[in-house]
C-alpha cells in the first residue's frame, strides 16, 4: 500500500441538528467547532441534518405514500385508461 495517500482518521462527535442527538465516531472529516464529550476529552463537532435518531426508517414514524391513489390521480390528470 502506498504511504501518505490516505487521509488522517480520528474521533469526532456528530450532532443531529434537528434533535440534538450526539454520538462519537471515527471519521476523516474535521471541523473548527469542538465539543467536550462525556469522557472529558474535546473532539471536533460535525453537525448533520439527519441521523438514526431522526430518520423515519429508524424512528418508525415513516409516512407511506398511497401508491394506488397517486397512480389514479396521474391517470386521471392525463386521461389514461
Amino acid at each position: 500500500m502506498k504511504e501518505n495517500i490516505h487521509p488522517e482518521y480520528h474521533k469526532v462527535v456528530f450532532m443531529d441538528s434537528s434533535t440534538g442527538f450526539k454520538f462519537l465516531s471515527g471519521s476523516t472529516k474535521t471541523s473548527d467547532e469542538t465539543i467536550e464529550w462525556e469522557d472529558g476529552n474535546t473532539y471536533p463537532l460535525i453537525k448533520v441534518e439527519i441521523s438514526s435518531d431522526s430518520h423515519p426508517f429508524y424512528t418508525g414514524k415513516q409516512k407511506l405514500a398511497d401508491a394506488g391513489g397517486r397512480i389514479d390521480r396521474f391517470k386521471k390528470k392525463y386521461n389514461i385508461n
